[in-house]
């Protein structure tokens, strides 16, 4: 019912029941008349049929045809719109005389099966009825013969009855009826029709007028005169409008007041949009000119900071007297000071622009933290402080991340802890967390015993240009910038920072970083065979310092008994026959350590000293004492273990990592294609160790002619090249050349991401990434030529000069990291370095031609890319650094003027790498 209106509804509830009781009242009185005239034919039949069999007694029992069909004849005649046919039948069953002719006579005969009819019987069909009375023998006269007192069955009499006048009363009944039920639905839909009327038109106004007011018309209203539900209807649709106008009304004068205000408050957006528009541009020039600032004052003060260091440092290797050199130590330590700030400020500037990225480059992750240690330590031990560096020896030491900005984390973090520390300890301990795949989850912790931070303080902490209290920075000094440094790079690294502390009670700086595991681990590898089938005995009064030693003897598989009193050491030292590392705290106080020597040599002539200070003088006197070798806590676990296993290795004739090691070369011809002339002269070299025949070409069209030539069995193809670079040469040779098939592998220090994938799309094989690592390069090669055959190759151990073994380490250049790069060919390393040097003044002028705007920025960094790998190769981080950041920003179309501040740096860097070249050719030398 919900899908129809209301008119629908009366009209439906109004007829549909009259025509319901209608039909049902016609139908009740038709079939009950309709039985009525059936049962009324019937007995009239019978009363026709019966009075017949008794009269036909007399006929049929003589057999006298004439007679009973004179009778039925006169019967039907008077009869016959009724009676259609009569006929007699005897006591067989047997036709004995009909009234007329019939088509179908076996319609009267009764069911031969059955017996004859002994009562009246009627049948009735839907046109006709078909009665049969039985003629008995038993009127008085009668010839027919009885039996068992009873009158004998003569036969039957059969009369076919027609219905066809009782049929046209029952059509006209049904007629009648029918037209009685149209009736009464005519009336009742007209009485609907007047229902809906007086009902759906006083409905259909008030929703007219519901509608117009819907729309706006608020002045609608319902007239007329209603009374009852209508009546409240119409009341209540009149007040709504009523009510709906009065709230409009108050709407209209609330906006009005909205808009009014709204327009006020815009006018005063719009001004203030202004203002901030201005202010905007007025703090994007301040940047501007704040960056520009940042840039000019770095050149103007690192130029003369690095004259003054470097002349200082020269003055300090003429003839002085002991004031002059202590003049010159302190001007040097200021300029290095002041150097120090500049590098915080420039570095905090990127951070809050957002310019810093992270490099993500393989290294020894505990080699990095020795580094910044051993370059704190001498800090620490002026301060008689005990500096140990405990990592766990589940931590992984080949990651991939950036080097430099942790060590700049942990030096800001140790440099503190050693500045506001006057006694006790302090302890950098590196756990594990979590490593899942290639992605190691690290937690470091710097612990001090120092004067402490209280609550108040703490939150001061992490803020730029502040400290703790002013009194700390009257006191100790510095920027307040080297913790929100480290703070935002630890962010970059996946982690953060806290702090726990009370005042007087030290702090514990912790924070979690997030790398990922190298595939390789750079660095020489330690001779744990050697260390394995050691006796050690080990003196170390200090905890933290002997879980140090016992932690590498863990990791070393190295037998170690400790002691950690003097009656632990007696009882250990009288039986032992090993090597004795004696552990000493106060430089100061040398007697007890001396004794301890003393009796450790009347059992071992292998003894080590840990002490704590780098003085050469303290040193010398240890070794005067009897040591065999003194080195400074904390301990750099290289230069422990070459101490442990020195004399085993002299008395073994093992070759020293410095020596070149016997291998067999693989026979296989191979193209090395670079424009680099120093990068070319490594991977020469390196491939020279690895296969048997090395063709070198410096651009892109030579390697063409060179792959017409000849045949190869690997190519290593450098991109970016003058002339034609390496992916177009690429394609020519795969295209035409007696070296379609061969692999080719992309050799680059542009890892840009994605750019892997870039390069395997455009034909190369494989990817090799700058700079290259001698494993790698051997078993990208196995991977390409598994079938290669080998070449034996004569040992050169036993005839090859050992070379002189230097050690210099400076922030600018990494002596061990060039002869990592050379595969410890100290002669290349060498040739590598020099033309590094050479190539100084190109890109020095370049520097100054890209500022003034005389070369464009792509010609540039083709020159900063080809210096970028010379740098790679020659143990200069900060120049790799510094050149991967400038080429990956130029590559992103970005301005020059954007990376002015590390244009200048790098030009600040090349004058410390030309002062570090001067030491370490006099170390050569």
């Amino acid at each position: 019912m919900t899908k129809y209106g209301l008119r629908a509804r009366v009209y439906i509830l109004t007829i549909i029941p009259t025509l319901f009781v209608g039909i049902l009242l016609a139908s009740y009185f038709t079939f009950n008349r309709n039985q009525q005239l059936d049962n009324f034919v019937i007995e009239q039949g019978v009363n026709v049929i019966e009075p017949l069999a008794i009269a036909s007694e007399v006929g049929l029992s003589r057999y006298n045809r004439e007679k009973v069909k004179s009778l039925i004849s006169v019967t039907h005649r008077k009869m016959s719109p009724l009676i259609k046919s009569i006929a007699v039948y005897d006591k067989h069953n047997q036709l004995f005389v009909t009234s007329n002719y019939h088509r179908n006579i076996r319609l009267l005969q009764s069911d031969p099966e059955l017996p004859l009819p002994q009562s009246t019987q009627v049948e009735i069909y839907p046109n006709r009825i078909i009665l049969r009375a039985p003629i008995w023998a038993e009127a008085e006269g009668s010839f027919a013969a009885f039996s068992n007192g009873k009158p004998e069955l003569l036969g039957y009499i059969s009369m076919q009855y027609n219905k066809d006048r009782a049929l046209l009363l029952q059509f006209r009944d049904t007629t009648v009826a029918l037209f009685i039920v149209l009736f009464g639905v005519l009336i009742s839909v007209l009485f609907a029709f007047q229902l809906s009327k007086q009902v759906t038109q006083p409905i259909t106004n008030m929703v007219n007028i519901v509608d117009r007011i819907r729309q706006g018309r608020l002045d609608a209203r319902v007239d007329g005169s209603y009374t009852g539900e209508l009546g409240l209807l119409k009341h209540g649709i009149n007040s709504m409008a009523k009510s709906l106008a009065e709230y409009h009304e108050e709407m209209h004068q609330s906006i009005d007041q909205a808009t009014s205000d709204l327009r006020e408050t815009l006018e005063q957006i719009e001004i203030q949009n202004i203002e901030l528009d201005i202010a905007k541009k007025e703090a994007q020039q301040g940047a501007k000119a704040k960056s520009e600032f940042l840039a000019n004052m770095s050149h103007e003060l690192r130029t003369p900071l690095n004259g003054v260091i470097g002349f200082a440092r020269q003055l300090l290797k003429t003839q002085l007297n002991s004031n002059q050199a202590d003049y010159l130590l302190t001007i040097e330590k200021s300029a290095n000071n002041l150097l120090a700030i500049i590098n915080d400020i420039l570095d905090f500037s990127k951070l809050e622009a957002g310019k810093l990225k992270l490099e993500r480059i393989d290294f020894n992750f505990r080699d990095t933290i020795n580094d910044v240690v051993t370059l704190l330590a001498p800090s620490a031990q002026d301060k008689n402080l005990e500096l140990n560096l405990l990592i766990e020896p589940n931590v992984p030491e080949g990651l991939r991340g950036d080097p430099l900005r942790l060590q700049q984390v942990f030096t800001n973090l140790l440099g503190n802890a050693i500045k506001f520390t006057h006694q006790g300890e302090i302890t950098v301990a590196i756990s594990l967390i979590k490593q899942q795949g290639q992605q190691v989850v690290l937690n470091a912790a710097v612990k001090d015993t120092g004067i402490g931070i209280s609550k108040e303080q703490q939150s001061q902490l992490f803020q730029a240009f502040k400290q703790a209290d002013t009194s700390i920075n009257r006191e100790y000094g510095g920027t307040g910038l080297g913790l929100v440094i480290t703070q935002k790079l630890v962010q970059h690294m996946g982690g953060d920072i806290k702090l726990s502390s009370e005042p007087e009670k030290g702090a514990v700086f912790s924070f979690d970083i997030h790398l990922e595991q190298a595939n390789m681990v750079l660095g020489a590898p330690l001779p744990l065979t050697a260390l394995s089938q050691l006796s050690v005995l080990l003196y170390e009064p200090h905890q933290v310092s002997q879980s140090v030693i016992s932690g590498l003897a863990q990791q070393w598989q190295l037998p170690l008994q400790t002691a950690t009193d003097d009656a632990q050491w007696q009882s250990a030292i009288k039986d032992f026959s090993g090597t004795v590392i004696i552990g000493h705290s106060d430089w100061q106080t040398l007697e007890p350590l001396q004794k301890k020597i003393a009796e450790a040599l009347e059992r071992s002539s292998e003894v080590i000293v840990l002490i704590n200070s780098s003085d050469p003088d303290i040193h010398q006197r240890v070794i005067e004492a009897g040591a065999k070798h003194c080195m400074s806590k904390p301990i750099n676990h290289r230069k422990l273990a070459q101490a442990l296993v020195d004399e085993k290795i002299a008395v073994n004739d093992v070759v020293t990592p410095m020596a070149k090691v016997s291998r067999s070369k693989l026979v296989l011809k191979v193209l090395a294609v670079d424009d680099n002339a120093a990068n070319l002269k490594l991977i020469s070299a390196m491939l020279h160790e690895l296969v048997t025949q090395v063709d070198t070409c410096t651009n892109g069209l030579e390697a063409i002619t060179k792959a017409e030539e000849e045949s190869y069995d690997l190519i290593l193809m450098d991109i970016q090249m003058p002339i034609l670079d390496g992916i177009s040469a690429t394609q020519k040779i795969r295209q035409n050349s007696k070296n379609e098939q061969t692999p080719i592998i992309a050799v680059t220090a542009h890892a840009l991401a994605g750019e892997k994938e870039q390069l395997l799309g455009q034909g190369v094989d494989d990817y090799l990434a700058k700079p290259i690592d001698e494993s790698s390069l051997e078993k990208l090669i196995h991977r390409w030529q598994p079938n290669a055959k080998l070449l034996s190759r004569e040992d050169f151990a036993a005839t090859l000069d050992q070379p002189k073994t230097i050690e210099f380490e400076n922030a600018s250049l990494s002596w061990q990291l060039a002869m990592q790069r050379a595969n410890n060919n100290q002669a290349l390393a060498v040739d590598m370095f020099v033309m590094l040097q050479d190539s100084f003044v190109e890109i020095e002028e370049a520097i100054e031609q890209i500022l003034n705007q005389q070369i464009n920025a792509d010609e540039f960094v083709l020159l900063v890319h080809r210096f970028r790998g010379g740098c790679a190769y020659s143990g200069c981080k900060r120049l790799e650094s510094l050149t991967t950041t400038i080429e990956d920003s130029l590559r992103q179309h970005s301005d020059v003027a954007q990376v002015e501040p590390e244009l200048l740096e790098l030009s600040d860097e090349i004058e410390k790498v030309k002062q570090a070249a001067k030491q370490l050719n006099q170390q050569l030398s």
